[in-house]
């Protein structure tokens, strides 16, 4: 299991090392070139306000729910099996 961790935390350690990088050139580019950063930002907004985000993240919830209750008895009859046969 210490192998496993420490590949997880060496990859925590790197998002966060990469994550932090990208923020720090961001705002170097907000720093020098302002109106260019504000008209990006409001054109990405108006992009992201056109998209019907809202429906799709809602159809597949309900996606996620419809296959979680078949998900959820084929995983109660795997163990009710393996019960049974432990006995």
């Amino acid at each position: 299991m210490d192998e496993h961790t420490d590949i997880a935390q060496r990859g925590i350690h790197y998002a966060q090392d990469q994550f932090s990088e990208v923020m720090t050139q961001a705002e170097e580019f907000v720093r020098e070139k302002p109106t260019q950063s504000l008209l990006i930002a409001l054109l990405a907004g108006f992009i992201l306000n056109r998209l019907p985000i809202g429906r799709l993240l809602g159809a597949v919830v309900r996606l996620l729910l419809f296959a979680l209750k078949p998900a959820l008895l084929v995983y109660g009859a795997t163990k009710v099996y393996e019960a049974v046969q432990e006995e």
